[in-house]
């Protein structure tokens, strides 16, 4: 295809010189003379790893032009990657005067061509940018209709700075989300020669996927950093403990743990987040973040107990009431602390939950549910469908097979579900469905 790229820097340069290779056409689009003279000679305008062969081989070739000329560039290709960059503002948030003002040239370039148009944001924005920042602008500027005279698409670049061009032709996937799937369709297939799994998503997905892995990145160097400031404190060779930590692939290196939805409890997790926080301490260490989980954690149960009061009813009926299906184990459950704060603000509360049962409690179980909640005798029912009855709203923890079953058949189109756990989808409900963060 015939692709114009806007902007010559880390992202721009190294996607010209690989789509180059590909064979596809492509113009380079920079306003900093500069680099558009290195280009032309086949020299890269930064230093990248084979980055320089491969321009050389394009410019060479023929397939691989530079111009600061942004009209000459639409009317002669296809496509334009947009690859400028969105640096931070003071307070934070993203500078996007760079990407308005490529995307006022675009839009200028597209009033006087005919042919149908394909503008992707290869820079990395937050979600929403794209259809309220750059489409108002590609629209005014050009006098046509996206989907119309031109479509929009988000494209984000997985590139690292020293092996870009290796992380070009082997990212973790390609991601593009296209407000028409045959625009999704025709910019994938400028990767059709990279080994990737493939994701055609919403644009606001493509836009949020980008911010969910560079956030993840930062979380795990700091987990790793934060941890060996323990181990060097015990005396322990931190990279043996993460050496071992890394080969289990079944949970700490998975998807595992990794979908959106209720706090956590339980016996260990809590108690040694508090035990591994407190030893630091003993060593006049701060692990800041790892000191944050656990209120995190609690910040989650809040947001849920204030997410029910806005609903303005009092009768609540609540599935779930151990700390994750499958076991009676009640300590430290968040669905218990839900509870006992629901009933503290004088909610009308009854619970189902199959694996637990009163007349069956005993030990450190029955001790701890009695301590927080010590009239749980009295809420707990043996039938769901006496919690559906009684409750305006059904708050889903986690589900037993019959429960789902119960709900689905009788749940009234009056009762709010407010699912904790993504465990019912709205198309079988009656009622007026609540995801907790979907």
């Amino acid at each position: 295809m015939r692709v114009s790229i806007f902007g010559l820097g880390y992202v721009g340069a190294v996607s010209a010189a690989c789509l180059a290779r590909e064979g596809h056409t492509v113009v380079g689009v920079d306003v900093d003379p500069y680099k558009l003279d290195l280009m032309r000679q086949g020299k890269a305008p930064i230093v990248e790893k084979d980055l320089e062969p491969f321009l050389q081989q394009a410019v060479e070739s023929g397939r691989l032009t530079v111009t600061n000329d942004a009209t000459e560039a639409v009317h002669d290709t296809e496509i334009s990657l947009l690859c400028v960059g969105t640096p931070s503002k003071e307070n934070g948030d993203l500078r996007t005067d760079y990407l308005e003002r490529v995307a006022q040239q675009i839009g200028n370039a597209l009033r006087t061509k005919s042919q149908y148009h394909i503008v992707v944001i290869r820079s990395t924005i937050l979600p929403g940018t794209a259809e309220e920042v750059v489409l108002p602008v590609l629209e005014e500027a050009s006098g046509k209709r996206v989907n119309e005279g031109f479509g929009l698409a988000v494209n984000p670049e997985f590139l690292r700075e020293g092996t870009a061009i290796a992380d070009f032709y082997d990212p973790p996937f390609t991601v593009v989300g296209a407000l028409r799937e045959s625009d999704a369709e025709t910019v994938a297939s400028l990767y059709e020669n990279v080994r990737a799994q493939l994701f055609l998503v919403s644009i606001r997905t493509a836009e949020m996927v980008k911010y969910a892995c560079n956030a993840f990145h930062a979380l795990k160097i700091t987990f790793a950093n934060e941890l060996g400031m323990l181990c060097k404190a015990e005396g322990i060779d931190s990279h043996e403990v993460m050496r071992v930590f890394c080969a289990d692939t079944k949970l700490n290196i998975s998807p595992k743990y990794l979908l959106p939805g209720f706090a956590f409890g339980g016996s260990c997790l809590p108690k040694d987040l508090r035990a591994l926080t407190h030893r630091a301490r003993f060593h006049d260490l701060q692990l800041p973040m790892l000191e944050a989980i656990l209120p995190s954690n609690r910040h989650q149960v809040e947001e849920t107990v204030k997410a029910i009061v806005r609903l303005r009813k009092r009768k609540i009926g609540l599935f779930g009431l151990s700390f994750k299906p499958g076991t009676d184990d009640l300590r430290e459950s968040p669905l218990v602390e839900l509870a006992e704060q629901l009933i503290g603000k004088g909610y009308r509360l009854l619970v189902h939950d199959p694996n637990v049962s009163y007349a069956a409690l005993h030990g450190s179980n029955k001790a701890f549910i009695e301590r927080e909640i010590p009239h749980i005798h009295e809420i707990l029912r043996e039938d769901a469908r006496e919690v559906i009855q009684h409750a305006e709203v059904l708050v889903i923890g986690h589900l037993s097979s019959a429960a789902r079953e119960a709900i689905r058949a009788e749940h009234r189109p009056n009762q709010v579900i407010v699912d904790l756990a993504r465990a019912l989808t709205p198309d079988e409900l009656r009622g007026t469905y609540v995801g907790l963060y979907w």
